[in-house]
Order: C-alpha cells, then structure tokens, then sequence
C-alpha cells in the first residue's frame, strides 16, 4: 500500500514541476506578446527618461 501510495506521490510531484515550467513560458511568452505590441510607447517612453536624465543638471 505504501509503495503505491510512494508512486503516486512521485508521479504528483513531477506534474508539478512541469506544471511550473509551463507557467513560467506562459508568462515568457505574454512579456514577449506586450512588449511586441507597445514596442513603440515603450520605446517612446525610454528615449524621453533617457534625454531627461541627460539634459538634467546636477
């Protein structure tokens, strides 16, 4: 009974981990996604943050 049990437990225990890689391209891929369809606003945003932080006097 406890080696079935041992068994199961295993077999969970690798799911999970696989289930965690999943999630982790899941979100990958979204980041990609956004960044690809704001590329111009953040692009936009950066060059502005830069050129402030350059004509700034310190």
């Amino acid at each position: 009974m406890t080696a079935v049990l041992a068994k199961k437990l295993e077999r969970l225990a690798g799911r999970r981990d696989g289930m965690e890689l999943v999630q982790v391209a899941i979100l990958v891929a979204i980041a990609v996604a956004l960044g690809l369809i704001f590329k111009t606003q953040i692009t936009a945003f950066v060059n502005r943050v830069f050129g402030n932080l350059l004509s700034a006097d310190f």
